[in-house]
């Protein structure tokens, strides 16, 4: 009887446990000291070496098209992200300047643009579709300004798997900060 009781407390506990847990389940965590940033990633992910451009590339090993990257740019003076622009100001200038080239036959469309605020520094979460040439994608970004560098933190999907991946990177794209 003694055993029952300790067996059924056992089961109580650890599915208590992962209830509370569960809001980061298959995430983990990544942390760049010397540039001072910091987010969460989904398990299964693995970095990929990238010359002359981000940061730093997670890439999935199985959805090989998702990824999450970091690129880090000057910002001039003492500049915050207010004075770069509203949301939506910044948001279609990192679509023209980022995410779409000359010739590349690609085509990005803003579809949301927020402030937020955490642990008071101030960033802005962007939505974007992206047409590529063969393939519709999905992309959200936070951006911050931290020591007069533009920190981009960018989330990237096809088209048909967002409604699959949508909670988790929006939970990547939450999680990242800057210090």
């Amino acid at each position: 009887m003694l055993k029952r009781i300790a067996a059924i407390l056992l089961v109580v506990l650890s599915l208590t446990l992962t209830g509370c847990v569960s809001k980061v389940t298959g995430l983990k965590s990544y942390v760049d000291t010397g540039d001072g940033y910091q987010f969460l990633y989904p398990n299964g992910w693995l970095p990929i070496a990238v010359s002359n451009g981000p940061d730093v590339v997670f890439r999935d090993l199985i959805e090989q098209t998702e990824n999450v990257s970091v690129v880090i740019s000057p910002v001039d003076g003492d500049k915050t992200l207010a004075d770069l622009g509203t949301p939506t100001d910044l948001g279609y200038k990192l679509s023209k300047n980022s995410l779409v080239s000359t010739d590349s036959g690609r085509e990005a469309e803003l579809i949301s643009a927020e402030a937020r605020e955490s642990r008071s520094k101030s960033y802005y979460i962007l939505e974007y579709a992206v047409k590529l040439p063969n393939q519709e994608r999905h992309n959200l970004a936070s951006v911050a300004v931290s020591r007069g560098k533009l920190f981009t933190l960018n989330v990237s999907t096809t088209e048909e798997r967002w409604p699959k991946v949508k909670e988790a990177f929006e939970k990547v794209v939450k999680s990242f900060s800057v210090y």
